[in-house]
């Protein structure tokens, strides 16, 4: 199991948590205040750095229920934390609905998901193999 060795940058970071053993993702809290507009938008601090091991990434994903119950997203979902970056984790949350959402200081906010990240080359060549898909793009298959 890779360690991830982490900072607390004030007296209000907590530590990424899993609440099941087999849970895949860690749940990140807020380290502030705010108030995210209905169908606005706000950048939350966790005051968590972090540093990866080499190779892997991490995800900053939606948590299901802010979103089921209140219509609370990651706007650029998944974020991307890079196994170089040592700043601060902040969490672009979106208000999907009318009304104004509070955030309090240690709420869950997001979740967390490391994840591999296979080393590529990119080699630019003159045709690429035939696909059963081919060309098609977003709506191709009319569903």
């Amino acid at each position: 199991m890779p360690a991830v060795p982490f900072i607390r940058l004030s007296d209000s970071a907590r530590a990424p948590e899993a609440a099941f053993s087999d849970d895949a993702a860690f749940d990140l809290y807020a380290a502030e205040e705010a108030v995210i507009p209905g169908r606005g938008r706000a950048t939350i601090g966790t005051a968590l750095a972090i540093e990866l091991p080499r190779g892997f990434c991490a995800l900053v994903l939606p948590r299901s229920g802010l979103a089921h119950k209140f219509g609370i997203s990651v706007l650029n979902s998944p974020g991307v934390v890079d196994a170089g970056y040592r700043g601060e984790i902040r969490v672009v949350l979106a208000n999907h609905s009318e009304s104004d959402f509070a955030i309090k200081i240690g709420d869950r906010i997001a979740q967390l998901a490391l994840m591999k990240v296979p080393e590529v080359e990119f080699i630019e060549v003159q045709s690429l193999s035939e696909s059963d898909r081919g060309v098609g793009g977003f709506g191709h298959t009319g569903t």
